[in-house]
Formats: C-alpha cells, sequence, structure tokens
C-alpha cells in the first residue's frame, strides 16, 4: 500500500474500496448517527493520509483502521459540546418514523450503551474474535466476553418479553 507523486489517485481508490465500508460502520455503530459516522470517517482517512503508515500485513492495516475508527469515536463521545446538548426525545412530543428496514433488533441495538455497540459490531459484523476486539480495544479479553454476554442477556430478555423495553 505504498502511495507514489504519480499513483496518488489510484493508491486513494484503492484505500477507499478495501476500508471504506469496515470504517464507516464502525463509526456508526459506535454513534449510531449518520452525521457523526461521516465526521469520523473523514478524520480516519485524514489521519491516515497524514501519517502514511506503512503496514507489515493486511491484518496490521485493519487493525489500524479499526484502532483510529474507535479512537476517533470516543473523540466524539468526550466533545463538551455533546454534553451541553439535549437528545431530542426530551424536547417533546417530535418522534419521526423509523427508519425504513429496521427491526426490532435494530432498534434494540440503539439501546445499547456505545460500548457494548462497538463489541457487538467487531464480534458479530466483522468477524473478530474476543481477543482480537480486546487487543483493538485495549481491553482484557474477559472485559470482551462480560460486555458480550451482558448484551445477549438484553437481548434475552427483550425477546422474552415481547420486545416492550430492550434494555
Amino acid at each position: 500500500m505504498k502511495k507514489d507523486a504519480g499513483g496518488f489517485n489510484a493508491w486513494a481508490e484503492e484505500l477507499l474500496e478495501r476500508y471504506a465500508g469496515l470504517v464507516y460502520r464502525l463509526a456508526f455503530a459506535r454513534t449510531r448517527r449518520r452525521d457523526a459516522a461521516d465526521d469520523i470517517f473523514q478524520e480516519v482517512f485524514l489521519r491516515y493520509v497524514a501519517k502514511g503508515p506503512d503496514f507489515e500485513s493486511e491484518e496490521h492495516a485493519r487493525a489500524w483502521f479499526c484502532r483510529v475508527t474507535v479512537n476517533c469515536a470516543n473523540s466524539y463521545w468526550r466533545n463538551p459540546f455533546r454534553r451541553r446538548t439535549q437528545p431530542l426525545e426530551d424536547t417533546g412530543e417530535l418522534t419521526a418514523p423509523p427508519p425504513e428496514g429496521e427491526s426490532e433488533l435494530d432498534a434494540c441495538l440503539d439501546r445499547l450503551s456505545p460500548e457494548l455497540r462497538v463489541v457487538v459490531h467487531l464480534y458479530y459484523y466483522e468477524g473478530y474474535s474476543t481477543p482480537e476486539i480486546a487487543g483493538l480495544l485495549g481491553k482484557k479479553e474477559s472485559a470482551v466476553r462480560m460486555r458480550l454476554m451482558r448484551v445477549r442477556r438484553q437481548l434475552r430478555d427483550y425477546l422474552e418479553e415481547g420486545g416492550d423495553s430492550c434494555v
């Protein structure tokens, strides 16, 4: 994945084709907001262009993109502006219809904390193992397994209750 002056466009297109889906899905899983996922997506690729790291392997590159995406998403949640805002649900009777194609499971996943959502996304949607997720997130394997167990329990309770409440 080397870049040279003449092939920058081809290099950038290859990079986007390879990692765009992973980065965007992970950013969206962490924030559940399209605008935030777009911003995080841009930030990750700008950091890559600025740093221009060389990777030993495809796995190393994937891990770098996952780690930087998670870090950018964490920064998004730490932003002081987010602390001064009030969720739209608290402002009154305004409710938007659910997005087309959103299942009850998606609605339940939306209610999970960002820490649980990212683990679910990496494990079930990206196919990472618990040791790999632990390495990506800087957590212990036992913490990752505990988060997966909590999610499964919450989903089971949700399904047993008939979908009235998720968490």
